[in-house]
């Protein structure tokens, strides 16, 4: 409960298509925010999880099959109607031709680009995240050293604000300071996922080698590694 008011979970899907671009949905005509732009999901229901939820949400509101979808970002947001906690999922293998069955406008959108106007309150923060790379160039510890509080990280001619935590009480001190992402040291991957279960920010780690690295962290929660790559 936040006060009086019951803690409404959610669950949000990233669709992902292979050029990078996302899918939005406006809601329809009679819901509250009409004619907002949103990440397409809905309620999860007692006694399934978020994975499951989501699946069967983007079944019956857009006629497409998740194949698979991969944990990334959890966070509440108090709107006048309804207090949410939104379980972001990013939505990687799908099949099917999203189709708008509930008659809400769809479009692709490619992150960077100007967002669709409105866009719903919650969705803002996430798409600046979409930005990041999956790779990402980082400092020696000896230029910057490990620190929760926040620093300036250039990425593309854009300034960031970036932390570095090891736990779960450096991650909370860390969005309480206003960091947009934070980077991990290297941890065995129970901690990492453990770190990432309820991560409101994009959270990155050191690559740990192998071909498919980037995929196999990311079923953990992370948005992204720290490695050679970032610099190809």
């Amino acid at each position: 409960m936040n006060g009086a008011r019951p803690v409404v979970p959610v669950a949000v899907g990233v669709v992902v298509r292979a050029d990078r671009a996302v899918l939005l949905a406006d809601r329809p005509a009679g819901k509250a925010y009409a004619g907002y732009w949103e990440f397409p999901g809905g309620k999860i229901e007692q006694g399934e999880t978020v994975g499951h939820a989501l699946a069967r949400e983007l079944g019956e509101e857009l006629r497409i099959t998740v194949i698979e979808s991969v944990p990334w970002l959890v966070f509440d947001f108090d709107y006048p109607h309804a207090y949410v906690r939104l379980y972001f999922r990013r939505v990687v293998q799908w099949h099917g031709t999203p189709t708008p069955v509930e008659g809400q406008r769809l479009v692709f959108h490619r992150p960077g680009a100007p967002a669709p106007d409105p866009l719903l309150p919650a969705a803002r923060p996430v798409m600046r995240f979409l930005e990041l790379p999956d790779w990402l160039s980082w400092p020696a510890a000896a230029a910057v050293p490990a620190s929760v509080q926040p620093h300036e990280h250039w990425i593309d001619g854009e300034r960031w604000l970036a932390s570095t935590v090891r736990n779960a009480e450096e991650l909370s001190r860390a969005v309480a300071l206003s960091a947009d992402f934070a980077v991990t040291p290297a941890l065995a991957e129970r901690e990492l996922a453990e770190l990432c279960r309820a991560t409101p920010i994009p959270l990155y780690a050191p690559d740990p080698g192998g071909s498919d690295a980037l995929d196999r962290m990311r079923r953990l929660g992370l948005h992204g590694l720290v490695g050679r790559q970032a610099a190809d």
